[in-house]
Parts: C-alpha cells; sequence; structure tokens
C-alpha cells in the first residue's frame, strides 16, 4: 500500500506538469455556452443537454467495449445510436421542447454537435497535450528508411525536397532516398540526379499518376520503414527521426502521420490555411491519435511500417486521394495509425483558383475514399473506426456542409423577423467556440498567436467557400462525373507562366 506521502508527491507531480493555460483556455468556453443558454429557451436548452448525455454514453460505452469487452461490440452500435437519436428527436417533439419544422431541428443539432465536438474532441485533445504529448522520442537505434519521392513536373521543387532529406541528420547508412519522375516534360529528373553522388537514386517511368508512381519506387525500396515526401515538401531537420519514433514503441502501429505547416504565410488566404491546419491537427487529429484511428496520412510527408503497406497492397487507382485511401486500407488491416512531432513545410495555394482547384481533388478524393470503405459503418469488427472516426468523418462531410447555408438562411430569416438579439448571440456563440479552439490549437502548436484574427471568417465567408465547394463535389461523385486530378498552380510555376507570356 502507498504512503500518503507517496501518493502526495504523485499528485503534486502531475499538478506541476499540467499546462494550465491550456486547461483555463479549454474552461473559458463555458461563458458563450451559458450566454446562447441564456437566449434560447429552456426546451432547447434541454434538447441539447439531452443530446449531449446521448452522445457522451455512445462514446463512452464505444471505449469501453472495443477496448475491454469486444463481445458486446454489437450492443448499442452506429445503428442502435441513429435510432435512439431519431426516438429522442421525435420525443422532444412530443413533450414539446422543440418545434417540430426541419430548419429548427438543423439548428439545434448544430448547435448540439458543437457541443459535443467541444466538450469531447477539444476534451480529448487537451488530455493528449497533457499527458501524451511526448510518448513518442526519437532514440537510436534508428531503422533503416526507404524515403520515396514522386516528382511530376516539380523543376524548381524537388531539388528543394531532396535536399532538405539529406540534412535530416538521420544515419547515413540507414537512410535511401529514392525519386520517381513520372514522366516528367521539364528538367524534373536532371534536378534530382544531381544528389545522385549523395546516395539519392532516382527512377523514371512512364506518367501514370502518384499512386503509380509511389507503387514503382516501392519495387526498389529496401528500407524497413517507407516513407513518403511530396516533390515540394520540405522538412525539419528532426523530422525523419520524429516520424520513425511511434514504430519502435509499438508493433500495433503501421503508419505515422506529420505535423504539416504552411511557409508562404504572406496572404490571407494561406493564412487561414494555416489555422485551418492547426485547428484541425491539434485538436480533430490528436483526439483521433488518442484511439489509434488517424485518418489520414498526409502525402506531404508520411511513415509506414514495410509490411503494413505491403500488406494492404500498396496504392490503389480507384480515388484521387491515395493518402486517405492507403491510411483507411491500414486502419481496416488491424493496425494503429499515429500522429507524429515530424515537422513538414509545404506551399499553399495562395490564390482562390489554386485553392479552388486544390480542394476540389480533395474532397473528390474524400468522398470517393469513403464510399469505397463505407463497408466500415456496418462493419462492428472494425471497433472504434467504426464507431466513431467514419461517423464522425461522415457528419463533416454530408451533414455540415449543408447545415452551414441552412442555419445562414435561418439567420437571415431572424434578421428579417426583427430578432438581432438572438442573431448576435449565435454570431458570439459560434465565433467564441472557433476563437478558442483556434487558441487552444495555437497554444498546443506554438503557433503564431496573430493567426487567430482570422478565426471569424471560419464562421462566415472562408467556411462557406469550402463548404459550398464541398456539397459540389460530393454531387460530382454521386452522379458518376468523368474525375481527374486537378492542379493548385505554384507561386513558381505561375511566375514562370506569366514571364513566358511577356
Amino acid at each position: 500500500m502507498k504512503s500518503p506521502q507517496t501518493v502526495g508527491f504523485r499528485l503534486w507531480s502531475i499538478l506541476r506538469s499540467v499546462r494550465w493555460l491550456s486547461v483555463a483556455l479549454f474552461l473559458s468556453a463555458l461563458l458563450p455556452f451559458w450566454l446562447l443558454a441564456g437566449v434560447m429557451d429552456d426546451g432547447s436548452v434541454y434538447a441539447v443537454a439531452g443530446f449531449g448525455l446521448i452522445m457522451a454514453c455512445y462514446v463512452g460505452w464505444s471505449y469501453y467495449v472495443v477496448m475491454y469487452r469486444p463481445w458486446y461490440r454489437d450492443v448499442f452500435g452506429v445503428g442502435a445510436l441513429v435510432v435512439v437519436l431519431c426516438g429522442y428527436a421525435i420525443g422532444v417533439v412530443t413533450i414539446g421542447w422543440v418545434y417540430p419544422t426541419p430548419i429548427q431541428f438543423v439548428h439545434l443539432f448544430a448547435i448540439a454537435l458543437i457541443f459535443v465536438y467541444y466538450w469531447f474532441i477539444a476534451l480529448i485533445a487537451l488530455y493528449h497535450d497533457q499527458v501524451d504529448h511526448a510518448k513518442f522520442t526519437p532514440s537510436p537505434p534508428f531503422p533503416s528508411i526507404t524515403v520515396l519521392v514522386p516528382a511530376y513536373n516539380e523543376a524548381g521543387y524537388v531539388g528543394r525536397t531532396v535536399a532538405s532529406l539529406l540534412e535530416a541528420r538521420y544515419p547515413e547508412e540507414q537512410l535511401e532516398i529514392i525519386v520517381i519522375d513520372d514522366g516528367s516534360t521539364d528538367e524534373t529528373a536532371e534536378e534530382a540526379r544531381s544528389f545522385e553522388s549523395d546516395g539519392v537514386r532516382v527512377v523514371t517511368k512512364e506518367n501514370g499518376g502518384k499512386y503509380s508512381a509511389l507503387n514503382y519506387g516501392l519495387l526498389f525500396a529496401e528500407g524497413e520503414v517507407i516513407v513518403t515526401a511530396d516533390a515540394d515538401s520540405i522538412v525539419a531537420t528532426d523530422a525523419l527521426k520524429q516520424i520513425v519514433a511511434p514504430f519502435a514503441s509499438n508493433p500495433e502501429i503501421g503508419a505515422v502521420a506529420s505535423n504539416v505547416t504552411i511557409w508562404n504565410r504572406n496572404s490571407l488566404i494561406t493564412r487561414c490555411q494555416q489555422l485551418e491546419y492547426t485547428i484541425g491537427v491539434n485538436i480533430y487529429r490528436r483526439m483521433l491519435d488518442y484511439f489509434g484511428i488517424v485518418l489520414i496520412v498526409p502525402g506531404c510527408l508520411g511513415a509506414y511500417r514495410r509490411e503494413a503497406i505491403e500488406g494492404v497492397f500498396a496504392y490503389d487507382p480507384e480515388t484521387l486521394t491515395e493518402d486517405f485511401d492507403v491510411t483507411m486500407k491500414i486502419l481496416r488491416s488491424g493496425y494503429r495509425v499515429s500522429v507524429s512531432d515530424a515537422r513538414v513545410y509545404t506551399e499553399a495555394p495562395d490564390t482562390w483558383t489554386s485553392l479552388y482547384n486544390q480542394r476540389l481533388r480533395w474532397y473528390r478524393g474524400n468522398y470517393m475514399t469513403l464510399f469505397k470503405h463505407i463497408r466500415v459503418v456496418v462493419d462492428s469488427s472494425y471497433g472504434l473506426l467504426h464507431r466513431l472516426a467514419v461517423p464522425f468523418r461522415l457528419v463533416e462531410l454530408f451533414f455540415l456542409p449543408v447545415a452551414t447555408w441552412i442555419i445562414l438562411g435561418f439567420i437571415a430569416w431572424l434578421l428579417l423577423v426583427g430578432q438581432v438579439v438572438q442573431v448576435l448571440a449565435l454570431f458570439v456563440f459560434f465565433t467564441s467556440i472557433i476563437v478558442l479552439i483556434a487558441a487552444l490549437g495555437i497554444l498546443i502548436e506554438g503557433e503564431d498567436w496573430r493567426l487567430i484574427i482570422y478565426a471569424p471568417l471560419f464562421v462566415i465567408g472562408y467556411k462557406h467557400f469550402h463548404d459550398a465547394l464541398n456539397l459540389k463535389c460530393l454531387f460530382d461523385v454521386v452522379s458518376d462525373r468523368d474525375l481527374d486530378w486537378t492542379h493548385a498552380q505554384r507561386i513558381d510555376q505561375r511566375e514562370a507562366d506569366d514571364s513566358a507570356t511577356e
């Protein structure tokens, strides 16, 4: 039995390790929720609270059965949750808490989702930062790795990427770099070959797409760990050591994601994207990392246990987002997917047209990948991937873009009927929550606090651009249009095109 002194010392150590500013930021969300409750009728408040209670029970039960009682995995699953929520919706209407109008339901459901997102997803992310932030520490011996760099018309970029990989302070005898020239029509291959004296291998093939280039590169790879890096990425000096660290600590980890940072933050568009990445990586992905169900290992820098990626037959041509697809295949094969502190710098689209083209491919690819792996939704053997990760992603892609526009119309109607106070309360609430989530992500990441001034654009403006594009992509995929890879033109490429026309 532990002595009171031992218990007290342990408690004191825990309290000293807590990052209290993060905790204070998180708890400050009580204020906007309290203010919103003050302008909502009692029935709506009860309805939202009841929804939150149901979701808390579902999440808690899901974790319990997956981790400790797998023989109960078919009890209170996704299907049962849908039935319970439908019954709950009928119940709140029957007892008079909510008026039975579609707009009212969407409005309250959106608020309820934010309630769940903040008090569950952000809470897990906070816990992850407090307890698990340093769980993967790079230490020798380091495994042998092969870095695959697929490149198509990347002259002016691929050399910079290879140079950053060579400067990443990974043991030379354990590092293999292979550049796959996917039928480029510019000087990509020549630029890559200038590093052959440093041990870099360059292989060429006919143009077949990124998935084809990666599969071709795997034929030559000899490393225990396969690392993929986009030809326009710049990796931090410790990135390769950081990204392989999780594999040594847990044999169940099959893939590891990096921490993506935008380096060209010289416009409103790129700064909004950095804030988007900060929120996505440091809040949502950290929650998924806690459960080992990170959905996407980014193509700009990701690592895979060799037997894991070979076990799922590598990359497929069926979707436009091969990184999402291969991650899903690895998760479905039983491996965990984690996040590392490996930092990679990438150039973000800096015009609306370039951003449109990039997200057109991303959103189309997301839908294609989810439709391909839709079996996960009905198969309880996939554990938390079935119970949490994929359902959350489906709600994020299918419901939230529609809800955004319905709520915008609802707010316009409130203004027309003179409900200015309620509109102001809604705006303050949504903006406050986004600002707090952004602040939490910035604090966890150590990012630039000036990014927070762009948070209101995630309530109106930047968010609506993405939601409209999201809905368009859903229509494109469902209507089975001829979908192809779209490129976001880069700064150097655009400047070269401009000079060529002068």
